[in-house]
């Protein structure tokens, strides 16, 4: 099965077990943890006072009461302190042992929150990189559907730095595109290339986008001169840029954020055609400008553009050379754009 990123209230969520951020005493609390009890009902907090709490790190198991899961798994998540008292390793053995205690109980699907991102302050792009990390190491022995449920984009917006900046670029490229008529772009592409070729060419014979002169029938190959002449893959770009770059394989999906099988599917298939969001991690995983990044999303059978929220948020990244997935993401996030990698 798979991990998935979703945005959904997490006592809806269809699934054998969910997880709840809660604290030491699990005797309910704000957030998450107040929603999850308030929906489960007072059975719930009943139940957890026999717990005798939760130390940070560790996983404890309920019954789900009144929610549509069978089991909720309260876990409890450091309070980020700067990142130097050990919090990636607590965040990680929340996720581990809350994986370990669904297994154990015989569940096929479980849901998290994103712990500590809240009231705990872990940054929000931090905590989901540990978490996708070890719920993608344990994937790779278990079969379970693990989801990460995200409930609001406001806390993307106020945490990232790169939010404000990227708004405005939206809105000079984003929204300036789509005021301007289709009509009038292609004919204004038409005009600039044939003023800076200074060529008297009838109209037919420019090209209607890029504005290059067409070539003559008798110059244009047949399919079979076409087929065996065709251009680089994806996989084959995509692989000698690594080797290029001087990296590892591992190197470069990590930084990608995505999975050695999914990689493992592409070094194996010279053919193989990646999502969208897949191809520019690559990309940003070896800071490639622009028009590389161009060329291997072409390579895939993509492009930018800016009539894509998307699109521009990453023209922008690339443009600012800001290559941090993780911090790439997390403006994502706050725009409620999907993220790169996952």
């Amino acid at each position: 099965m798979a991990l998935e990123i979703i945005r959904d209230d997490i006592t809806r969520v269809d699934v054998d077990v969910i997880v709840n951020a809660a604290n030491e005493t699990l005797l309910g609390g704000g957030g998450v943890d107040g929603a999850i009890h308030r929906a489960a009902g007072p059975e719930l907090l009943v139940y957890c006072r026999t717990l005798n709490g939760c130390r940070t790190g560790e996983a404890k198991i309920t019954p789900g009461f009144q929610l549509p899961c069978r089991y909720v798994i309260h876990t409890v998540g450091p309070v980020w302190r700067g990142g130097a008292y050990g919090e990636r390793e607590l965040l990680a053995a929340c996720y581990a042992n809350s994986l370990a205690l669904a297994k154990e109980n015989g569940c096929r699907s479980v849901a998290f929150p994103l712990i500590s991102a809240g009231a705990y302050g872990y940054p929000a792009a931090q905590a989901l990189r540990v978490a996708t990390d070890t719920i993608r190491d344990f994937l790779e022995t278990n079969d379970m559907q693990v989801y990460i449920v995200l409930f609001d984009s406001r806390s993307f917006r106020l945490g990232s730095r790169l939010y404000s900046r990227i708004a405005e670029y939206i809105d000079d490229r984003y929204a300036d595109e789509r005021m301007e008529p289709e009509y009038s772009r292609r004919m204004r592409a038409v005009r600039t290339c044939a003023d800076s070729e200074k060529a008297m060419l009838p109209l037919a014979e420019i090209a209607p986008v890029c504005g290059a002169p067409m070539l003559p029938k008798a110059a244009v190959p047949s399919l079979e001169e076409a087929l065996s002449q065709l251009d680089e893959t994806f996989t084959e770009m995509l692989l000698r840029t690594i080797d290029e770059k001087g990296m590892k394989d591992a190197e470069c999906y990590k930084r990608a954020n995505v999975d050695r099988k999914l990689f493992s599917k592409i070094r194996s298939d010279l053919h193989y055609k990646p999502s969208k969001r897949t191809a520019l991690a690559f990309a940003i995983a070896l800071e490639l400008p622009l028009d590389k990044t161009r060329e291997l999303l072409m390579k895939a059978g993509y492009a930018l553009s800016h009539s894509s929220r998307f699109d521009v948020i990453i023209e922008y990244c690339i443009r600012e050379e800001i290559y941090d997935i993780d911090e790439i993401n997390e403006a994502l996030l706050g725009f409620d754009q999907p993220l790169l990698g996952l």
